[in-house]
């Protein structure tokens, strides 16, 4: 593989490649409202004429599958993202994709449609190249509805598309380093049931909100005693969330609701997270119901594919195949070793390997720092670096595995 050839295809492309992004920066792609940038993004791969399959699947995901050997490797972009917030704040207007000063700004840019022309130009630099000697296929997941309800996708590629590729680069943000894991996490539902009455007359009712406030407090007592590890991070617990019914704002509340965001680390699960926010709950010398909450939208296909929202932690070994063969293909292209580490965010991986098992690394575009934010933005320089590791990628991992074996 002549890695230096990659990387002069690579920076052929990075006009074209900043041209495709900051079109699909100006295309609104919420999570289920995401058809018109798939649409986009069919058109690219289909005009530049190297895929050997396209397709769409019942949940809107777009698979492209390049090459024809037998052993199945995969790149995954999820295309949805999170909305605006405040217009006022932003500094460039997001949805132009406006390019200064060598970086690309906008909603989506980093987190992470800046992934997407590095993976579709690859497809480019194999063909050109002849990389893609019969070994081994490339397939490109542009997937849906991740920031939703991060995983979905793969979960529908797995079990109703039937595809379990050996292993699978994870494009969202690392700021071209290689991540080898991350957190998973969980939203917890707690419902306080009280008894209302008017608001002149309190002791005649039974304030919701007064528990689910010492309910609250045993969250955050909670949140410091869990468990802690140095590499992925601790676990966390936090209120995102507070509701309550009234009858009107002169009443004693009948019920109240909070929802948790649970991060969790190595070695927690659902089951053991479920069960510290029902001690929670009895510390707070009160009743409710505690639950794990449910994910059932429409995708844009119209499809519902509801799941719990339970994201299992996953962490690879340094030494795992995947991990070296990223670490080998950026020596090889750039002539140093990259730096190794975790995600602090969720990413697709909860499902491709915290559920599935599959191999993941981690290697994409951006740093972390600006997803959702108003600086939402990607380096141009990433995205010719991020094209020639993923058009290394899949010979140099086949290589590796290869001569281990």
């Amino acid at each position: 593989m002549d890695h230096a050839a990659i990387v002069r295809e690579a920076k052929k492309h990075q006009a074209a490649m900043v041209k495709f992004l900051r079109d699909l920066v100006a295309i609104q792609s919420l999570s289920g409202q995401e058809g018109k940038v798939i649409q986009r993004i069919k058109q690219e791969v289909k005009r530049l004429g190297a895929a050997d399959k396209i397709w769409i699947d019942g949940l809107g995901n777009l698979l492209v599958k390049v090459g024809k050997g037998p052993r199945l490797i995969a790149i995954d972009a999820h295309i949805d993202t999170v909305g605006l917030g405040n217009r006022a704040e932003w500094k460039h207007d997001p949805f132009k994709g406006k390019l200064e000063n060598g970086v690309v700004w906008g909603r989506g840019a980093g987190d992470q449609k800046g992934a997407v022309p590095a993976m579709v130009y690859a497809t480019r630099i194999i063909k050109d190249l002849g990389l893609a000697t019969g070994e081994w296929s490339l397939l490109l997941t542009f997937t849906v509805m991740e920031e939703d309800c991060d995983g979905l996708c793969w979960q529908y590629i797995v079990r109703e598309d039937k595809i379990r590729p050996e292993c699978v680069v994870v494009t969202d943000s690392t700021n071209c380093k290689i991540l080898r894991g991350q957190r998973g996490r969980m939203e917890i539902g707690v419902t306080a049931l009280g008894r209302s009455c008017h608001g002149s007359m309190p002791e005649r009712g039974d304030n919701a909100v007064y528990k689910i406030a010492r309910i609250i407090g045993e969250i955050e007592k909670l949140h410091k005693r869990l468990k802690k590890d140095k590499f992925l991070g601790n676990g966390t617990a936090t209120v995102s969330y507070v509701d309550c019914q009234t009858p009107s704002r002169c009443a004693v509340p009948g019920a109240a609701f909070i929802q948790i965001d649970r991060r969790l680390t190595v070695g927690e699960t659902a089951q053991k997270a479920l069960a510290e926010v029902r001690d929670a709950v009895r510390r707070a010398g009160a009743e409710a119901k505690v639950e794990l909450l449910k994910y059932a939208e429409k995708a844009y296909t119209g499809l519902i594919y509801p799941t719990d929202k339970y994201f299992p932690s996953w962490c690879e070994s340094a030494d795992a195949p995947q991990v070296r063969a990223a670490v080998a293909a950026h020596k090889a292209l750039f002539g140093k070793a990259p730096p190794v580490d975790r995600w602090t965010f969720s990413t697709n991986g909860v499902s491709i390997a915290g559920m599935f098992g599959i191999p993941c690394v981690g290697f994409g575009p951006a740093a972390e720092e600006v997803a959702h934010t108003v600086n939402d933005s990607v380096p141009v320089e990433h995205l010719v670096r991020s094209a020639a590791m993923y058009a290394a990628f899949a010979g140099t991992y086949c290589g590796l595995r290869t001569r281990r074996s």
